[in-house]
């Protein structure tokens, strides 16, 4: 399905960019356009990479004639720009709908314009039940996307794919634990039973990847992940750098979650079960007010969300060994 077509990564320095672009640079694509506005880190990958199939774009997803002008020729789309810290989000809400909710309107009007094939958008578990303007906006979002997708015409199929914790990724808290404990600690955790999923790049590019290919209009795609509390978590990394230093409760911050939830309990019901992953079809029902008051459903309150507390839980030897497939776990202990 890529064979010779054009490929478009909106954020594309960033962590799940740089992941994207690893998987596909040898793949059949013509061409992958890395698209955002910090030319500094547009300078370092076209130094790293060094290969004629990239090409670069500065522009910002909230200026729409840059992301416009990118589009055109463009067979397929990632769109993972957005602001995701939490605290910068908290204090600059306006700032995380412009990019996370007006910027993706922005990407995807271009693409319904350029008629590109398929655009798959980036969202993440703090859009389920959002408690923080980071989930908020993600939250539009989606519901952009699933809107957008009605009107369509199925001639661009727009889809979206969901991440709990995706390990190493750029603000994540391996990196942040692998830092204190080199700096002589403490490693400081908000709360011991905290739970969150823990996934690979490698599987957020196959979670990508599978939407790509199976994707129908207005689709959300959520890959089943294991978890580890954050207590484990910090345990597991003391032993895997033979460290003893304290580990220190702080209290949970602000807009933090005791665990994270990939699909609602409303999702869990109209959700198909595909193995590996699970499908979150759009809610295609029009604006006939009526259905809304004469009609429901009793088998919701029976279902169950899926969540980091509910999913397969690893313990401190399960949290070791999926850690052990980062890079920069094993080059800092030398194995």
């Amino acid at each position: 399905m890529f064979k010779d077509k054009t490929l478009l990564i909106t954020g594309g320095t960033g962590s799940f960019g740089n992941a994207v672009l690893d998987r596909f640079l040898y793949s059949d694509l013509q061409e992958i356009r890395i698209f955002s506005r910090d030319e500094k880190k547009q300078d370092d990958m076209r130094k790293k990479y060094n290969h004629s199939k990239i090409k670069f774009y500065i522009g910002d997803v909230r200026d729409f004639r840059s992301v416009s002008s990118a589009m055109h020729g463009v067979d397929y789309v990632f769109h993972a720009a957005a602001l995701k810290q939490v605290p910068s989000c908290e204090f600059f809400p306006m700032q995380a709908v412009q990019t996370n909710v007006i910027g993706a309107e922005n990407v995807i009007t271009a693409a319904l314009n350029s008629g590109v094939q398929k655009l798959i958008v980036l969202s993440t578990d703090k859009a389920v039940y959002p408690i923080n303007v980071m989930g908020m906006s993600k939250a539009m979002m989606e519901k952009v996307m699933v809107a957008k997708s009605r009107e369509s015409n199925h001639r661009t199929v727009l889809c979206g794919t969901r991440y709990g914790n995706v390990m190493a990724s750029r603000g994540s808290v391996i990196p942040l634990f692998a830092e204190q404990i080199k700096a002589g600690g403490p490693i400081t955790i908000t709360d011991p039973n905290m739970t969150r999923f823990m996934m690979t790049l490698d599987d957020a590019v196959n979670l990508v990847i599978y939407a790509f290919k199976h994707g129908e209009p207005g689709d959300i795609f959520v890959q089943k992940s294991p978890a580890s509390t954050i207590g484990d978590l910090a345990q597991a990394m003391k032993e895997l750098y033979r460290s003893d230093i304290e580990i220190k409760n702080i209290g949970t911050r602000h807009g933090e979650k005791l665990y994270e939830s990939l699909v609602t309990r409303e999702e869990m019901l109209k959700a198909r079960d595909l193995d590996d992953y699970y499908c979150i079809p759009a809610d295609n029902r029009d604006l006939n007010y009526n259905k809304y008051f004469s009609e429901g459903n009793d088998k919701i309150t029976e279902m169950v969300e899926y969540t980091s507390h509910n999913t397969t839980r690893l313990d401190i030897d399960g949290t070791k060994k999926l850690l052990l497939k980062l890079d920069s776990i094993r080059q800092d202990i030398n194995m």
